[in-house]
Order: structure tokens, then sequence, then C-alpha cells
């Protein structure tokens, strides 16, 4: 059997990426989508921040956008 580190990605939910370390499905879980229109990405997870959508027609172009203009989260304050 294999005795590396497994990596999983795709589809993963904070709460099901938990789920499958804990299981021993995977070792660690990638978020690349997510990561790229979410700069902030840990800060969100930590904090239960909604999550920018991402565009993949942006992705992998010659170009900043789709990569550079993603917004950081800011707590709404009263």
């Amino acid at each position: 059997m294999y005795t590396g580190t497994i990596v999983a990605a795709g589809g993963f939910t904070a709460e099901s990426a938990l789920r499958a370390v804990d299981a021993g499905v995977a070792d660690l879980v990638a978020f690349g989508r997510l990561f790229v229109s979410n700069p902030d990405f840990p800060e969100r997870l930590r904090v239960d921040a909604p999550l920018n959508r991402y565009d993949r027609t942006t992705f992998y172009g010659d170009y900043a956008h789709g990569y550079t203009d993603y917004g950081f989260y800011q707590a709404e304050t009263a």
C-alpha cells in the first residue's frame, strides 16, 4: 500500500475537509480555486465568513484580472 502523503482536492468545504483528514482519507486538503478568489481564505474559514465566488474563465490567462482583483473580507460593523 501507498505510505506517502495523500492530498485531496475538489469540492471540499471546511467541514468536509476536516472530516476527510480526521477519517484518515487524506493527510491534507487543497483549496485551489477558493484560494485564488479569497486572498484571505484561512481567515475566512476561521471566522466563518462568506467566500467570494471565483470566475474560472479568468484562470490561467496572461493577465492579472481574476487573480489580483478579489477583495478581502471586511466584517460589517454596527
